[in-house]
């Protein structure tokens, strides 16, 4: 049941009036805009150096997503620095299955590490997912902090990672190349496998909601790992997850713009948005920007999809980049972004030469 913030939360998405004022909420809304609004996925991150001074400041990196004020300065630090249209939560999509029980730690240089869930016993150690909130409420906060500071026109877009990618972490314990434990225990062991995905559809939902009620005004469903779906188990794990997901926030939230991921989805991405009822499709960089406006911008807004790899070479190639992939998408409603993460090699001053070639 929403809380009365949710209730009022509610009563704003009902039309779209945020979208006349906000670039990224009226591309959402379906406008096509002669310059699409901008952000970066991670544009909050290692490449910038007020990025690493903060981090230092926190201690380790769960402190610093724990931290609302912290995780605050980090979201806002990108905004001030380049006026992006739009600004995402810090945080991380394996603070869910820490939400829900499950220790996570992180390994300098090697990535986050998790506790295993591949048997009924482990899936019995696991909170439910209205149980996930006093521990999660310092993300909250940090949502309503940015709530009130952000700059008017900015919009807020709050995300969690899809049940499928975070279910490969907690059933492998860390990230792999291939997610090949997921694969095996869906295999061998299809009932734990779907428990498992039940479960963190169930607390994404409620994650989500909470950072709507708090004030994010778009969410994002980053489904990092789709790619490796293949066929029935694509639909079934990448694309009803992010139907249900998307649909009861919409429910919920009637208005509220929804950008969902499946990256490397490759022909799967054609229809995504019809069949999940997302506002937009993120599109990776494995993509074709052509391709993509004539399949998949077809349905609606789409994001993307500049390789990130860009942001580390620059020179003519960033600039005549930005303008290809401006101009392939100029027919329809489109918001200007990278094809996954900026990487912390990438060099801060790319990304000015970046805007000043898609907006100047």
């Amino acid at each position: 049941m929403l809380t009365q913030a949710g209730d009022d939360r509610r009563q704003q998405y009902t039309g779209i009036k945020m979208a006349e004022t906000k670039k990224l909420l009226r591309a959402l809304a379906g406008e096509t805009q002669d310059v699409p609004p901008v952000w970066l996925m991670r544009q909050a991150g290692r490449y910038l150096p007020e990025y690493r001074a903060t981090r230092a400041e926190a201690g380790d990196f769960l402190s610093l997503c724990y931290t609302s004020d912290l995780a605050a300065e980090v979201t806002l630090q990108p905004i001030r620095r380049y006026g992006f249209d739009a600004a995402i939560l810090f945080a991380d999509i394996l603070l869910i299955p820490d939400a829900l029980g499950a220790d996570l730690w992180f390994v300098t240089g090697e990535g986050p590490r998790l506790s295993t869930t591949t048997t009924p016993a482990d899936m019995a150690k696991l909170k439910g997912k209205d149980d996930i909130h006093d521990h999660l409420a310092p993300v909250y906060e940090t949502v309503r902090i940015l709530s009130r500071e952000l700059p008017e026109e900015t919009a807020l877009i709050g995300f969690a990672g899809a049940p499928w990618t975070v279910a490969t972490y907690m059933i492998a314990g860390r990230g792999t190349p291939d997610q090949g434990p997921a694969h095996k225990l869906m295999a061998e062991d299809r009932a734990t496998f779907e428990a498992l995905m039940e479960r963190l559809t169930g607390a994404t939902i409620e994650y989500l909601s909470k950072q709507v009620e708090a004030g994010a005004e778009v969410v994002k469903i980053f489904d990092s790992w789709a790619g490796s779906l293949k066929g029935e188990d694509f639909d079934r794990y990448a694309l009803e997850p992010a139907r249900r997901i998307t649909q009861e926030m919409k429910a919920r939230f009637p208005g509220l713009p929804v950008i969902a991921f499946p990256r490397e989805a490759g022909e799967k991405y054609i229809g995504f948005a019809k069949a999940t009822g997302a506002d937009c499709v993120a599109l990776d960089n494995s993509i074709d920007a052509d391709w993509g406006a004539a399949n998949v911008q077809a349905d609606g807004c789409v994001q993307g999809n500049m390789n990130p790899g860009l942001m580390v070479t620059g020179g003519q190639a960033l600039i005549d980049e930005t303008r290809r992939i401006r101009a392939a998408f100029s027919g329809g409603p489109h918001i200007f972004n990278l094809g996954h993460g900026i990487t912390p090699d990438a060099d801060p001053e790319n990304v000015t030469i970046m805007l000043e070639a898609l907006r100047g």
